[in-house]
Parts: structure tokens; sequence; C-alpha cells
């Protein structure tokens, strides 16, 4: 034997006093050298120990007790043993074969379950022991493997015999003892394990109900894991699910060292597995690990809860979420659920009471616990993130083929990126904002911006509202402070690229979809990516330092020029979603040294950047605060070469006072950027009138900044003008509106020519004096809707005003004019129809001018055969009515529908223009109606009585217009049916109403209407209205009359009432003959002069010409 060798080369032991006390076997005592029995109590010879085990003829009993003592030996003096068995090899050799031997072949658990508890482990906590022991089974493995020698066993192989025992205290010593040879080095060690299938029959006990033995697997297993091995055997795959299973059914007991262990093991399996071996098979499969991870995360425990952060981490990965169909709704939940549960922990308030030195440190360890468990969470949230985008190319991912087609898609690709983003912006984002108010860690933020990045990725058509919302929270602030703060130099580089990264996809959907200017070219788009990819990275620069180096008066060369041009993009982009973390005095100064500086060195900033660095300029310009010259002038210079002004308008007030305040800049662009800021304004001053003055309600702050720019300079106004007739519909309507709202309210602003308040009214002298044509006027109309009233009204005083009172070849030429206007046709048409229209609020003003230029327009186009462009509908029973009918108070209005009605009767209703409609279905008329048509006799008698009525009001302007309405519905019934033109014209009452005009007495008569009036009576023999007798009074009043007092239309009826008098043979008084001698003399004044300007009068602010109503 090994050991009697040894004790023979140590020569004969001596009897002393102390061996009867000692432990020995007494048969082979003698032979061993002093050295192997041990100075301390107990008195244990190791040699003996070594010769008495493996003896077959000494009892069991003694065996135990001998066990015994030697484990009391290992525990109590464990390095003085080590130092007596390291001694000598073969000595160890012969204890390990010896141990092996004894563990094989003992029936007695209890002798196994000291060899193990006692010897065995003790044993294996030395790395001399161990590696004697592992090299000596891998040379019997060996051994075996190629002679098949059974002779000799190996350390897995009696590890592997106890782990299928039905003794689970030997179960668990042998768990035991194969963690304390992995220990040492799994990657060494682990192996002879796994190619002893021990990791087959581990996974089998995490079923068991013993929690130390499960626990005991979970750590054999984690060590296992660490060799490759592990995996390419297969091995997880098949005790993956028994993982699983266990998980479950640990976590419904009450031992969190378990619950770690078993998520602990869980996470070392999802990480380190191979992604060519699928280690999930199955969707369900799948599905019940994420429902386990999901009731481990919101264990109460923070210690559990955080490994399972660690396993949902890992478990978020493509190769174990691909089995179809991907479990989108499980994932949902999963990441609720880890969320909730940081989301919980860090809203535990902080004990920041002060307690001394110790109290401070237990915040800080805290505050870092919190950050941990944040970090965790939010890398288990980056990997869900990029499973999103991993899925994007995965067509069977998109959704779940087994959903029924009505059902709702919640499980797709779709739903879960949107659920991503909102679900960053509920908790990723309010968590670690919370968070960065106590400390900042670099790994978590670089994480997070991470997060942040991939989102413009995964929903690409949210990514516009994402990005305006992380501006306007100040994330570029965040992201530059953090440069700032920890990438200066090459330190944090991984947290540099991921914050430029960030940045660079922010700046790049802020610019492609802007919030108050227009989209750049896809060019610009392509040079400014390329811009701020290579600039980004550089900016590591505190606030001061940036606006220092954007005021180098210095040379500054390329790559430090894009770096400006990048830093000019931020603060633009920041000010604009209004986070002004930079000094606005500094930035003004900053700005203004960097367009000197381009100017100096002859360069031109890219589009997008002028835009940002103009914008800059304007809104940190204080009103106190002016431009230097040379400033002023580059800027224009940088302007004149740009093609349009929109390619660099940002909306705001400030960049329109800009513009507007130095003339330099007014005189050349001022008229153009006012085009723009209408065009981008979404205030509206439409309702802001319908308020009494004495309550004006406040104006958009968009709108009072305008206003008090024009209060400062109304020079402006005239520009304001010019817009209303050079801009599209919906410009120009602004203007309109803008222009009415504030002249209505600073009616103290003096305003020179434009006659203060009441520059609407006078609209049409100002488009005299600057050469405007009746074609502009019409297309201001156009544009107009029939309740613009301030603006329609002077404008359709200015056409009607050029229909009457110019050439009648500048009267022809405007007619043609207006008449190709579509819009204001149509404009005509709707506004006529609201003058029977009930509870209309139009103006009776606006209406009356309204008739008026469709008498005017009716008449110009017949008597000129203009062409038409657009026929205007009149409903003609609806006209008749209001004449039957009258408003109230509306003798203008009368009088426009009767002037239109006399043109109509003129024409025969055969106008090209004007087609008069029925008032819906109409009976068949009768057949004597037939010749009237498109009148009725019915309505004849009825027009007439109402004409006779408005002649009873005795208003001048209204009683012109109905004898010219009478005498243009005579002529039409005498040219169809004379018998009804004499019985309309010898109505009884038409006597009473001559009358009614002649009860002044004396010369009374000497008045244009009745005049006409009587001339008509003549004209169709009615007799029983006008005798003989009561002519002749009347022509001998006239000769005795002071013919030149009178005016020219009385001069002009009177002659027509003589020449009818004459036509009817009635003349016979030489002094009647010699007064219409008279009245032939004074003819040629009346009928060739033009009609003089007091012909036009403004009636209740409507420009009506007398010649027009009387003629």
């Amino acid at each position: 034997m090994a050991v009697s060798e040894a004790a023979a080369a140590a020569g004969a032991l001596a009897p002393g006093r102390d061996e009867e006390a000692a432990l020995v076997f007494e048969r082979a005592h003698y032979r061993h050298d002093p050295r192997w029995l041990l100075p301390v109590p107990p008195r244990l010879c190791l040699a003996c120990v070594l010769e008495l085990l493996p003896e077959p003829g000494v009892s069991l009993v003694r065996k135990k007790h001998v066990l015994s003592c030697f484990q009391d030996v290992l525990v109590r003096h464990t390095s003085l043993v080590m130092q007596l068995m390291a001694q000598d090899q073969r000595v160890c050799i012969h204890f390990i074969n010896m141990l092996f031997e004894l563990l094989r072949s003992v029936e007695d658990g209890s002798i196994a379950d000291l060899c193990i508890e006692g010897l065995l482990r003790q044993l294996l906590k030395y790395d001399l022991f161990v590696s004697m022991i592992m090299n000596k089974s891998a040379l019997v493995e060996s051994t075996d493997s190629a002679e098949g020698s059974p002779g000799e066993t190996s350390l897995p192989l009696v590890l592997k015999k106890l782990l299928l025992s039905r003794d689970e205290i030997l179960q668990v010593a042998s768990a035991h003892c194969i963690t304390a040879v992995l220990v040492h080095s799994p990657a060494k060690h682990a192996p002879a394990f796994i190619h002893a299938d021990i990791p087959e029959f581990l996974f089998e006990h995490l079923s068991s109900s013993s929690e130390v033995l499960v626990w005991s697997s979970y750590s054999c297993l984690i060590l296992l894991a660490e060799e490759p091995l592990f995996f390419s055997k297969c091995h997880t795959v098949y005790g993956i699910e028994s993982v699983v299973r266990s998980l479950q059914g640990s976590l419904r007991m009450n031992n969190t060292e378990l619950h770690k262990q078993g998520l602990l093991l869980f996470a070392e399996i999802l990480t380190r597995q191979p992604e060519e071996i699928k280690l999930f098979t199955s969707s369900a499969m799948c599905r019940d690990a994420s429902r386990a991870l999901q009731e481990a995360v919101s264990s109460p425990v923070l210690e559990v809860a955080a490994e399972a952060v660690k396993a949902i981490s890992a478990f978020l990965r493509k190769d174990h979420q691909s089995a179809p169909p991907v479990q989108y709704g499980e994932l949902r939940a999963l990441l609720e659920a880890m969320l909730n549960r940081c989301a919980d922990f860090s809203q535990t308030p902080l004990n920041r009471r002060s307690l001394g030195h110790a109290s401070s440190r237990d915040l800080e360890k805290t505050i870092l616990r919190r950050g941990k468990f944040l970090l965790s969470a939010l890398e288990g949230f980056r990997n869900a993130c990029r499973l999103a985008v991993e899925f994007q190319s995965e067509p069977s991912a998109q959704e779940n083929p087994f959903t029924a087609p009505s059902a709702e898609k919640e499980d797709t690709l779709e739903a879960f990126s949107e659920f991503l983003l909102s679900t960053c912006d509920s908790l990723c984002i309010p968590m670690v904002m919370k968070h960065l108010e106590q400390a900042t860690h670099p790994a978590l933020m670089e994480v997070f911006l991470s997060i942040l990045h991939s989102l413009f990725v995964i929903v690409p058509h949210m990514k516009e509202k994402f990005s305006k919302k992380l501006a306007a929270s100040s994330f570029i602030r965040l992201t530059l402070e953090l440069k700032a703060r920890f990438c200066s130099g090459l330190s944090h580089s991984a947290l540099n690229q991921v914050c430029s990264s960030f940045l660079y996809y922010l700046c790049i959907s802020l610019l492609s979809t802007p919030e108050k200017t227009g989209p750049p070219s896809q060019e610009e788009l392509s040079a400014v990516s390329e811009l701020l990819q290579h600039g980004l990275p550089q900016i590591s620069s505190r606030s001061p330092e940036s606006l220092d180096f954007l005021s180098d008066c210095q040379y500054v060369e390329g790559s430090a020029r894009q770096r400006q041009y990048c830093i000019l993009l931020l603060f633009y982009l920041a000010y604009i979603h209004e986070d002004r973390f930079v000094s606005e005095a500094e930035l003004f100064v900053a700005v203004q040294n960097f367009f000197l500086s381009l100017q100096n060195q002859g360069e031109r900033p890219p589009l997008v950047v002028f835009r940002a660095s103009i914008y800059l300029l304007a809104v940190c310009q204080d009103k106190d605060d002016a431009l230097d010259e040379a400033v002023v002038s580059a800027i224009r210079k940088f302007l004149e070469g740009i093609p349009d002004l929109h390619l660099i308008y940002t909306h705001h007030p400030l960049l329109l006072r800009l513009f507007l305040l130095y003339p330099e800049l007014m005189s050349r662009f001022g008229h153009r950027v006012l085009e723009l800021w209408f065009s981008w304004e979404e205030s509206s001053c439409e309702d802001l009138d319908a308020v009494p003055s004495a309550g004006q309600p406040t104006l958009p702050a968009s709108l009072a900044a305008l206003f008090h720019i024009l209060r400062s300079s109304p020079s402006i106004l005239l520009i304001l003008l010019d817009l209303i007739y050079s801009s599209p519909v919906d410009i120009a309507h602004k203007v309109l509106m803008v222009l009415r709202t504030f002249l209505r309210r600073n009616e103290d602003v003096q305003v020179g020519g434009l006659i203060r308040g009441h520059f609407l009214l006078i609209l049409q002298h100002l488009l005299v004096e600057h050469g405007a044509f009746p074609s502009e006027v019409s297309k201001l109309c156009g544009k107009c809707s029939p309740t613009d009233v301030d603006i329609l009204q002077p404008s359709f005083n200015f056409l009607y005003w050029s229909l009457h009172q110019t050439t009648p070849g500048s009267q022809k030429r405007a007619a043609a004019v207006l008449l190709s206007s579509t819009a204001l046709i149509e404009l005509l048409e709707k506004m006529l129809a609201l003058t029977w229209t009930k509870g209309g609020s139009l103006r009776t003003s606006l209406l009356s001018s309204a008739w008026l230029l469709t008498a005017s327009f009716s008449a110009q186009q017949h008597d000129g055969s203009l062409q038409v462009h657009q026929t205007l509908s009149v409903e003609l029973d609806q006209v008749l009515k209001a004449l039957s009918f009258p408003k109230k108070k509306a003798a203008l209005l009368s009088a426009a529908i009767l002037c239109f009605l006399r043109t109509a009767l003129q024409q025969n209703f055969s106008s090209a223009l004007v087609v008069l409609v029925p008032s819906g279905a109409q009976p068949p008329p009768a057949p004597e109606d037939t010749l009237l048509a498109p009148l009725g006799t019915s309505q004849v008698l009825s027009l007439v009585i109402g004409l006779q009525n408005l002649l009873v009001q005795k208003d001048p302007l209204l009683s012109h217009a109905c004898v010219g309405c009478l005498e243009a519905l005579l002529d039409y019934l005498h040219a169809r049916s004379p018998d009804i033109a004499l019985h309309v014209a010898s109505q009884p009452w038409n006597r009473f109403l001559l009358f009614t005009f002649l009860d002044a007495g004396g010369s009374s008569f000497l008045r244009p209407e009745i005049l006409r009036l009587m001339t008509l009576f003549v004209r169709f023999q009615s007799r029983s209205i006008l005798s003989l007798e009561e002519v002749g009074l009347v022509l001998r009043s006239a000769a005795l009359a002071d013919l030149s007092t009178l005016s020219n239309s009385t001069l002009r009826a009177l002659r027509g009432f003589f020449l009818q008098v004459q036509s009817m043979g009635l003349l016979a008084d030489n002094s009647i003959a010699q007064t219409l001698q008279v009245l032939e003399g004074l003819f040629p004044r009346v009928s060739s002069a033009q009609p003089p300007l007091q012909d036009m009068l403004c009636l209740e602010g409507v420009a009506v010409s007398l010649s027009h109503i009387r003629d």
C-alpha cells in the first residue's frame, strides 16, 4: 500500500505517552511515520484512517466513528490536515481512490453522506484536491473509453450515481460537490460533468418539492452554463421547460433566495443560448416563460424583481421570440409589469432628514440602487425596441396569422411599436427625468438615449409628433449638457456617439417636418444631414463656450465652420420649441458676429443655417437693441442671393418685426415677408368685430404684435393694400380682415391720405389715384363672402361709379371686364337671393348696391352685346313679391329692385346675363297670359298696385324709380296687348294718385316724376285720369313758368310731356307752341352735357346715380 511504503520510508514508530489516547488502526499504526499523527485533539493518525476505511474486516460502526472524527478534524484543523496530505501526492491519490471506492460500494447511506459531507466537500474547497480529483477522473474516463476497463471510477460518475439515488440527502450532497468543483474553474472542469450527462439529471431535479435540492440544482446549472458545451449539447433546449415550470412553482414559495437563484439561472440560459439553436420551440412555451417573468418582476422583494428584470432583458431577443406567432400581447404585459415595478420603486419617498453622515451614505446607496434598477429596466426596454426594429424585416412577424380578420389588431407589430412609444412617453421618460434630479449616470443615459433614438425607426409615422414633443421638453438642452459634462476629450465615447446619433435623428425629423416654416428640399436635407453627421460628434462644449465659439472673429476653417452651423441649428430648433437655454442677449451678439465673419470670409451658409441664424437674431433682439448697420447690410446681401424668401422664412412676429424695422430690409423684402406672414398666420379677425367696442376681445398675441408694428409704421398699410390685389384669395382675405380690425381699433393712428378710420369707405378713390382697374376690384370682391360688408360696400360703390361716371367707352370696357369675373357674378347671385331670405342679416344698403350693380351690368351687356361668361339667375316671383310687399324703411332697396325690373322689362326679359326663373312649380298659364309671358295678368295687376303704393310714399328717389318702372311696364304691355296696357293706364286709382302728388298746388306739377306720369296718361289717352281741360291747364301753367330756373331733369320731362301732347294733336294755344320752342332751345344744353358730378349721390353709404334711377 502507498501508506505502508510511505511509513516504512519514514522509519519505525517509537511509542510515546500520547499514543494511548490517539485514534489509530492498531494493526497498521506501528508502520506509520509520527508526522501523520495530529498533534491536536482529537489525536488522529491520518495514515491509520486511510488504511482502516477500505478494510473489509472493520465494522461499519467503527468506520462511521473514524469518518466522524476525520470530519471534525477537517473542520477544526483544516490547514493542518491539508499541509500533511500535501506532503506526499501518493497519499492524496490513495485517499481519493479509497473515497471513490467507498462511495461506489457502500450500501449504507449514512456512510456515503459522511464521505460526501464530511470529507469530499471539505477537500473540494482546495485547488490541490480538485485538480487531483478531476485529473484522475479525466484519466479514468480516457482509459475507460479506450480500454473499457471498469476497475476505477471518476468523480462525475460517482456524483451522477448519487444524483440518481432516491436519497434526497445524497442528491443534495452530490449537487454541492459538483458546485464545489465548478467554482474553482467552470471552464476547466465543466466539460467532464457535461459529458457525464449531469445537466440532464439536474434539470430533472428542478421538479423536486425539496427547496434545498432545487436551489442546489440551480447553482450547479448556473456554473455549467458558463461552458459553451452545455448549450451545444442542447441540454438547455430539453431543460428549459423544466426551468420555467420550476420557476413558476418556486415563486409560490416564500423563499427569496430560491427565487433569485432560479431567475439567475434563467437569465444565464437566455443570455448565453446561441442564436442558431432555438431555445423555445413553441409559442406556448414562450408564453409560459413570459408569464413567469411577469410574476417574478412584480415581486415585492426588490432583489427578486431586480433578477427578474435582468432575465426579461435577456428574454427580449429575436431568436427567443421568433416562434410563430409572436406573442405581442404577452410582451406588452411583460414590459408593463417591469416598468410599473420600476416606477413603484422610484416613487418610494427618500428619507432626506439630516441624521448625520451615516444617513447620508444610506441615501446615496438608495439612489444608487434605484439607478441600477432603472438601468436594468431600461436595458430591457431597449432590447424590446431592438426586437421591434428586427421584426420590421420579418413579414411573418408583422401580425398574428391566426387572428380573425374581424378582431382588433392588437397582436401586431404596428400596435406593439406604438405601445413602445406611448410607454416610453408615459413611463420611461418621467422616471429618467426624475432620477436625473438625484443623480446622473452616463451608462443609464446612454441606454436611455439609445431607446429614444430607436423609436424614430420603430414608429416612423409618429416621429414628427414625437420629435416635437422631445424638443419642447428640453431634450436638446439635456443632450448637450450630457455631452459637455461627460464627453470632453475621448472620455465616454459610447455615450458621445449615442448622444450625437439621437441629436442627429431629432434634428433631421424636426427639419423635415418643420413647425413654422416650409420643409427643405431633398438636396438641402441631404446637405444638412451630412453636416450634422460630421459636426455633432465634435460638439462637447457648454453653452457659454459655444457662444464664444460662434463669436470667433478670427479666420474660421471648414471643420470649425461646420461646428458653428451645427450649434446654430441646435439653438434654432430649441428656440423654435420654446427651450431658450442660452442667454438671448449673448446669443444676439454671437449671431451678429457670425454674420460678419461669413461676410468677411466671403462665405454663404446653407439655406437651413441661414434660416436658423436670421430667426435667432430676430427672437433674441431686445426692443431697445438695434442691429449694426454692417450686420443689416450683410443680411441684405445674403437675402438678395436667395431665389425666394420662403426658403429661409420662419413664422414668428419678431421675424416680421426684424424685416419691417429696418428700411433697408423693408423696402426690398417687406412685401414678400408680409405675404409669407399672412400665409402662415392662423389667427383670425373674423369674429372680433361681433363684440361691441366697449367690450373688445383680446387680440391673439401674433395679431397684437402685428398691430404694434403697424402703429409704429403706418406706411406698412400701403404694402398691405398691395397684398390685397397681388395675393391668392385666402391671403387677401386675411389681409382685409386684419386691416378692418386694425383701423377700427386704432382710429387715433395717423394714416395720412387714407383718412384714418374711414379708409375702406374711400377704397374706390385710392384705386383711381393709383390707376387701378375695375378688374382688380372685381378680383377683390370675388375673394369675399356676402357677409364682408365693409369690404364689399366701397368696392360695389366703385364698380357702380365706373359704370356710370366715366366716358361711354370706359363704361363699356369696364362692363366687359366685370362680366368676365365669374366669381363676382356668382357673388351677386348669392346676394340677390338673400333679399327675400327670412332672417337674413345682410345690410339693406349692400343689397341695394347689389341690385343696382346687376341692373347696370345687364344694361351694359345688352346695349353693347358684350360676352357673358356666367349667367345670373333671379326668381321673378320673388322680385314681384318684394315690390308688392316691400320691407319697412327700405325705400332705397325698393328703388334698386325697381331699377332692375325696369331694365328687364326694357329688354323684354331677353337678357343674356340675367335668367329669370320661377319660384318652384307653377300652374299652367291662362290663355290670356301667354302673350305677357313670363308675366301673368294677375302679376301685372299686383305689380301696378305695388307701384301705386310705393308712389304714395312720396320719396323722391323711389318715385323716380316707380315712374320709370311703370313706363317700362306699359311699353312692354302695349307691345303685347294694347288692351291690357290701356286697362292698366286707365285704373281709377291712378287719378287719385296723380292728385295726391298735385295737392301742394301752384307749380307742384313741375317735378320730373309727375310730368312723366302725366305723359303716360296722355299717351294712353287715359282721359278718365287726366282730362283735356286738365292737360290744357298744365300747358298754360308751364308757359307762364321761368324755364331757366328748372333742373335739367325737369326740363327733359317737361319737353317729353309737350311732345306727347303735340303728337296727340292737343296743342291749340299759341302760347303753348311758343313754350315748346323755348324748350327746344334749351334742350341742347340738357342732352349734350355729361352727367354732372352731383348726379352721383351717397345715400345710406350707397353710391346712387340719379340718372340711372330716373332714366
